[in-house]
């Protein structure tokens, strides 16, 4: 592998990651028949209603020569630009636009996520519905005077979903392969499935990385010669760039770079999100089985049976440790971007009264101060199934409480569980209140 510039600039090896979930089985298209139903049941998402709101006239889009859409639906969905980061691997419906010199950018917020390709023909979008997980939409970017977002499934399911790469739901994805100068991915040379369990090491290749990481290496900003792929990686190459400048076209992107603390982000959000959609999928199948079981029996029982409960519990774990950060792979030195992403991102609330937030940031020995996702804040964990909401959190009280000291959750500290005890508590109402019914004591973080 290595590191190469050339009249239209650097080349990389591609990482992409690709969520696989254990231990929350959807078989096949299940979720396309009730009580799911994704494929027929009306989206309620931001891309959704933003698409009402633009068919209705409440909404327009303006056209920029330079941009196409890109920075109205931006502005619209409230998606910021700093987000962006740039993946170079031909991993897209548009692959034919994509290389090194013409990289793809992606942005996101906290539920929507846009992909762009300099010369491509549409706009990639995805949006977290709150009962159907991720629901995918393109927008044409030739002008026209009104233009719409227009969902699609089949097209984009064919990657979209899988049992190994989405856990067997709609879902999003970031794989490692090894490409070859143009970004074709190198195939015999192997692929990783990665995490934020993963090292860094592994994270990373066929994306341009912008930021600053001392001592440690990842795969980003290189490429590799096929006979060379994957025993010879020159990850000095790649390490510590703070700029693309005669590297890609700067110009033809909206931001300059690509974020690594984006990157941290994306890779942990990503991710999170699919454990949402799975865990309420299979525990809403689950129920509605246990329904019909139970209507059919000749003396009808309230209690759900015991393959249910083992349902919810597999389904509540998997969410539980990927939401605290179980196994998260450490950092061991500062890192940081070159955007305003980490500034921003961590000025965000909501915050307790100690001006504690999920939002804040560590980037020295992991991604967050407080090893607890922020999007237990979000619409779709917000959506679960009841029964799967009360398991969450009478499981969050134990953990939290130090009740639970299994391996699992060995790298929370006594002062971790109690501060995110403490912001939840007073950041997270519905949660509150469980708590206090089930007698989980403010402020300490243990039980009474």
């Amino acid at each position: 592998m290595r590191h190469r510039r050339h009249a239209h600039g650097l080349h990389g090896v591609a990482l992409l990651v690709v969520l696989a979930l254990p231990g929350i089985p959807v078989a096949g298209d299940e979720y396309n028949l009730p009580p799911i139903a994704y494929a027929t049941t009306p989206a309620a998402d931001a891309v959704a209603l933003l698409d009402r709101a633009l068919e209705q006239g409440r909404q327009h889009l303006d056209y920029s020569e330079r941009f196409g859409y890109l920075p109205a639906l931006l502005a619209a969905l409230a998606v910021p630009r700093d987000s962006q980061t740039l993946v170079f691997s031909k991993t897209s419906q548009q692959k034919e636009h994509i290389s090194p010199d013409h990289p793809r950018s992606l942005y996101f917020n906290d539920e929507v996520y846009i992909g762009r390709v300099p010369l491509g023909d549409t706009l990639e979008i995805a949006a977290t519905d709150p009962r159907q997980g991720m629901i995918f939409y393109v927008l044409d970017q030739q002008q026209v005077a009104h233009p719409r977002l227009v969902r699609k499934n089949d097209e984009c399911l064919i990657c979209h979903d899988g049992q190994t790469l989405t856990g067997g739901v709609p879902g999003l994805m970031m794989r490692s392969v090894f490409p070859d100068a143009q970004g074709q991915a190198i195939l015999k040379a192997g692929t990783y499935l990665t995490d934020q369990c993963s090292p860094l090491a592994l994270r990373w290749g066929g994306w341009y990385v912008t930021g600053t990481h001392g001592a440690l290496r990842h795969l980003g900003n290189m490429t590799c010669d096929e006979a060379a792929a994957p025993a010879h990686v020159d990850r000095e190459a790649g390490a510590n760039r703070v700029d693309l400048k005669g590297v890609i076209d700067e110009a033809a992107y909206p931001e300059p770079g690509s974020d690594l603390v984006a990157l941290l982000m994306l890779g942990h959000q990503t991710q999170m999100h699919n454990r949402i959609t799975a865990a309420g999928f299979a525990v809403r199948v689950a129920l509605a089985q246990d329904a019909a079981f139970r209507a059919a029996l000749a003396h009808p029982t309230n209690a759900l049976q015991e393959s249910t409960q083992r349902s919810l519990a597999n389904a509540g774990e998997e969410v539980l440790r990927y939401l605290l950060f179980s196994g998260e792979a450490e950092l061991g030195q500062a890192v940081a971007g070159t955007s305003t992403f980490a500034a921003r991102f961590s000025e965000r609330g909501p915050r307790d009264r100690h001006g504690r937030s999920l939002f804040q940031l560590d980037l020295v020995h992991r991604l967050l101060r407080f090893p607890c996702s922020y999007l237990i804040y979000s619409e779709a964990f917000d959506a679960l199934p009841e029964p799967l909401e009360e398991y969450i959190s009478r499981r969050l009280a134990e953990i939290l409480g130090g009740q639970d000291q299994s391996a699992a959750y060995a790298h929370l500290s006594a002062a971790d569980r109690s501060a995110i005890a403490g912001i939840l508590r007073e950041t997270k109402p519905a949660l509150a209140r469980w708590w206090d019914a089930h007698g989980f004591p403010a402020g300490t973080g243990a039980w009474p």
